[in-house]
């Protein structure tokens, strides 16, 4: 047990290389999926286009999701952008700067997969073999067809076993056309995702450094506080179960002395130590008021030390004005004596 706890502190605190890797295994996964899947274009003119741009855009949608899904500051994004502004503003800047990043690593797989999908021509060769150029890389004239009747031929073009229009156009000139232009069109798409990667990731904090800087720094610090209250939280919750449980056991253990005349055991140490850090609340309703109201009216981000001995605006009380500046001689003494 110790080991796994130690397993997911080591995730917790490497938590953006950790999902970094998550999005190039999902990237790889996504590519290996590909190879597996089953492709079986069904050649009839109303659903080759349907299938084939079913497949190239339904899955990296999924993934995408996924991407998201995956990420735990979702949560964090979420709860940020619907909580009250109560004593602390939020700033636009900061929530776009945090859904950029985590648009950023969701990307990775749809991107693999979109790549992989047009490199190998299958999706293009079934959605689009209707529009071949029969003009140009066949013979147009051949039978006099309709043309309904010569896109029922054409839609045939991906499955060879059923083809019959070698007249019209060869099977393998149509598909090697099609796949050309797939593949073109998955090598303009990797060089336009990579440059646009190049320029989000090297010229947006060339272009607006500070902003940037402190999008990022109070991005982490949502982050951290998050993570600092959660865990005070399950400290608080800790300490308030051992001690309602000792008291419970107290309570039988004096219905026991008063039936058997049993001496009475001293409690142990490290209960009186779960009582001090319960820091105050004691009982269900307090500690609901302050969950309440940490989400209503979070403490403002201003510290200085007489804060220290007020409330701390958790309860939504009013912060008193700010203090005069103390000189230093007088901020020693005042610390000396803390």
């Amino acid at each position: 047990m110790d080991k796994f706890r130690m397993i997911f502190q080591f995730l917790q605190s490497n938590q953006e290389s950790f999902m970094n890797g998550i999005c190039g295994i999902m990237a790889l996964a996504s590519a290996q999926m590909y190879s597996a899947f089953d492709f079986n274009c069904p050649c009839l003119p109303r659903y080759n286009l349907a299938y084939g741009l079913g497949i190239l855009l339904v899955p990296p949608f999924i993934l995408f999701l996924l991407g998201f899904v995956l990420n735990n500051n979702v949560s964090m994004l979420a709860e940020e952008w619907r909580r009250p502004r109560g004593q602390r503003g939020k700033d636009p800047a900061v929530l776009r700067y945090m859904f950029c990043s985590m648009a950023q690593r969701a990307m990775i797989a749809p991107v693999v997969w979109v790549s992989v999908t047009l490199l190998d021509g299958k999706c293009i060769t079934c959605a689009f073999c209707t529009l071949v150029p029969v003009e140009t890389l066949g013979n147009a004239s051949h039978s006099g067809l309709s043309q309904g009747a010569m896109k029922r031929v054409l839609a045939r073009i991906p499955c060879k076993e059923i083809y019959d229009g070698q007249e019209l156009i060869a099977n393998e000139v149509a598909i090697r056309y099609l796949r050309c232009v797939s593949q073109a069109l998955g090598w303009c798409f990797v060089l336009l995702m990579t440059t646009l990667a190049f320029l989000v990731r090297s010229l947006r904090p060339c272009f607006t450094q500070a902003a940037f800087l402190k999008s990022r720094y109070w991005s982490h610090y949502i982050d951290i506080e998050r993570k600092l209250f959660d865990e005070t939280c399950t400290e608080h919750a800790k300490s308030f179960a051992k001690v309602c449980i000792q008291q419970f056991f107290e309570g039988m253990s004096t219905d026991l002395v008063a039936a058997h005349c049993h001496p009475p055991r001293k409690a142990p140490a490290d209960v009186g130590e779960a009582a001090e850090k319960l820091l105050g609340i004691t009982d269900q309703g307090t500690m609901n008021t302050a969950l309440k109201s940490w989400h209503k009216c979070k403490p403002p981000l201003h510290l200085h030390p007489p804060a220290l001995h007020s409330s701390n605006g958790w309860a939504g009380e009013e912060q008193p004005p700010p203090h005069p500046p103390v000189p230093r001689r007088e901020m020693a003494a005042y610390y000396s004596r803390v």
